[in-house]
């Protein structure tokens, strides 16, 4: 899991300062979590992301956008509210998810919106 400030998610999401259409920049799929860190139900969100990075290594990049610090960033996507998660596909338009969901509705969504199969999970 990566932190974007705004010039990392130039180069890795979106350079909307030189396009006005959507086209997304990375080499896979992403997940991205506007967060704060005095919001309760961000707090929740985060220990599933990080689960959610390490189950989609190599096949999704997670990444977390603090709103508190990367105001530009929040006002180009118009957040509003958080946790705001935006799922960024290769080749379609982001998704927007707005508030704190179960760990089995951000993986239904990577599944639907980012067309990437779940994960096998091994249990020892």
């Amino acid at each position: 899991m990566e932190y974007l400030n705004k010039q990392t998610f130039l180069e890795k999401v979106f350079d909307f300062e030189k396009k006005s259409e959507w086209q997304f920049q990375g080499d896979k799929p992403c997940v991205i979590d506007f967060y704060a860190d005095w919001c309760g139900p961000c707090k929740m969100v985060g220990p599933i992301m990080e689960e959610l990075s390490k189950d989609y290594a190599g096949k999704v990049d997670i990444y977390k956008i603090d709103t508190d610090k990367e105001q530009e960033l929040a006002a180009a996507f118009g957040i509003r509210s958080i946790p705001s998660v935006l799922f960024c596909p290769m080749n379609d338009k982001p998704q927007m998810s707005v508030g704190a969901l179960p760990k089995e509705g951000y993986m239904q969504a990577i599944e639907q919106v980012l067309g990437v199969a779940r994960p096998i999970l091994v249990v020892n």
